[in-house]
């Protein structure tokens, strides 16, 4: 059986821990990839953020490196390293998804051929699959809505068209 892979950023780790979903990413994927520049943004440089205990102690984040490196620096793509790493790591090791957030991000990366998720992907993808029920599901993205994450009425409307 083929193992599903994702590469994740830092705004989806940020916002599952928020909600206590952190650990969805654990059971939809077999293995979940985070580039080292990821990890130090939001562990070591967001020490005492939402995200940054729960990230650090989630034993089965696995933090990789892209060996590839790009000729230009993220800034002239419009993107954070982070951003720029996900995407070189995800086409190493040919991820099934890359789990961001950022638009510019998810456009670059789907440019790329890869497969993308947001957050709230994640979330419908665990209803779903029955991991969690559809309350649960719209409980998590109100949840989300009033936190700091930042999400639009639009993608709210989304989510609950996609679970009724």
């Amino acid at each position: 059986m083929a193992r599903i892979v994702g590469v994740v950023n830092s705004t989806p780790l940020i916002a599952l821990s928020l909600i206590g979903q952190l650990d969805l990413l654990h059971a939809l994927f077999d293995e979940i990839l985070i580039p080292a520049s990821v990890y130090e943004e939001v562990v070591l440089h967001g020490r005492g953020r939402p995200g940054a205990r729960e990230i650090a102690q989630a034993e089965w984040l696995v933090v990789r490196n892209p060996e590839t490196v790009s000729p230009f620096p993220p800034e002239l793509l419009g993107l954070d390293l982070g951003e720029l790493d996900v995407i070189l790591l995800a086409q190493e090791v040919k991820a099934d998804w890359v789990l961001i957030d950022e638009k510019l991000a998810r456009k670059t990366a789907r440019a790329m051929g890869l497969q993308i998720k947001g957050t709230l992907g994640v979330l419908l993808l665990a209803h779903r699959v029955g991991i969690i029920s559809r309350e649960d599901g719209l409980a998590a993205v109100r949840e989300l809505a009033l936190s700091s994450v930042r999400l639009s009425a639009k993608l709210v409307r989304w989510f609950e068209t996609q679970v009724e």
